[in-house]
């Protein structure tokens, strides 16, 4: 059964079973010191306008107001997020898998807490998530990328469906000869993906919306068709929609409002959309 729950994660963590959960992603704020928000805006016909749309037609922007937002700041980030992390092992399966994602600023610290947790021998990879977007600063290398940690509750037993996992180009095709070239490659543990498209079919307005593709990949690999595939930061829904797609059960957990509204329109929207191709 598919379910999201509005609640306190922590809470609603320990009165999960011992080992009755598959797959987790989480994607936790980012401990960032700011507000996190995105404005909403629409497009409004203005025959005045300088901006001109397909056929001539000129439109102005005009903002409708933020989405939901929260405070994305800890006193003690570890403090908060360590407790979840060992509820999580404790819920995962003997062959289960856990994905953290975090920025460059907590992850050297969220690293050392897992491995405490899971164990140094349970840490089998550190993923980069690689995007190419937003501002550039001038006086140090733009920060373009975000960290995912997986980590797994058995050492060596673990799913790993690798034939599963899409295929990506080769990045000199001529060395490889044409018919590898056109299968293309398995990923790396670096993800060369981008964020989602402000203007995109797939954006949500949530302001911590991460793209499908990231969560298809980690659903498919790690995980079978009927598992059970957990999100206790559950944001915009991402992870119910990828598990959804691939035939996996989900349970997705938030205490926010927002949160809650957004995910249910948006599978309720798939749910749709799937019945009406079915008939």
């Amino acid at each position: 059964m598919n379910k999201i729950l509005k609640s306190e994660n922590l809470r609603a963590l320990r009165q999960l079973a011992s080992e009755s959960v598959e797959l987790m992603y989480i994607d936790p704020p980012f401990n960032t010191g700011m507000v996190q928000k995105r404005r909403r805006m629409k497009a409004v016909r203005d025959d005045s306008s300088e901006r001109v749309a397909f056929g001539g037609r000129r439109y102005r922007i005009e903002s409708t107001g933020d989405h939901p937002r929260y405070e994305d700041d800890f006193d003690d980030y570890i403090g908060f997020l360590r407790p979840r992390v060992e509820e999580a092992r404790r819920i995962l399966t003997a062959q289960g898998s856990l994905f953290l994602h975090i920025d460059p600023r907590e992850s050297h610290y969220c690293k050392v807490m897992l491995d405490e947790v899971f164990g140094r021998d349970c840490f089998q990879n550190e993923i980069i998530w690689a995007y190419d977007y937003g501002a550039r600063p001038s006086k140090r290398w733009p920060t373009k990328h975000d960290t995912i940690f997986w980590y797994t509750k058995h050492p060596t037993h673990y799913t790993f469906n690798l034939a599963a996992a899409d295929r990506i180009p080769y990045m000199a095709p001529k060395l490889v000869g044409k018919e590898k070239a056109a299968r293309g490659k398995t990923p790396t543990d670096v993800w060369w993906h981008t964020i989602v498209s402000p203007t995109g079919k797939e954006k949500t307005g949530y302001p911590t919306q991460k793209p499908l593709g990231i969560l298809e990949r980690i659903i498919k690999v790690h995980s079978n068709p009927g598992d059970l595939v957990l999100d206790f930061f559950a944001g915009s829904g991402t992870t119910g929609v990828a598990a959804e797609k691939h035939g996996r059960r989900y349970l997705l957990i938030d205490q926010s409002p927002e949160a809650i509204a957004t995910m249910r329109k948006r599978l309720n929207q798939r749910t749709a959309k799937s019945t009406n191709k079915t008939l």
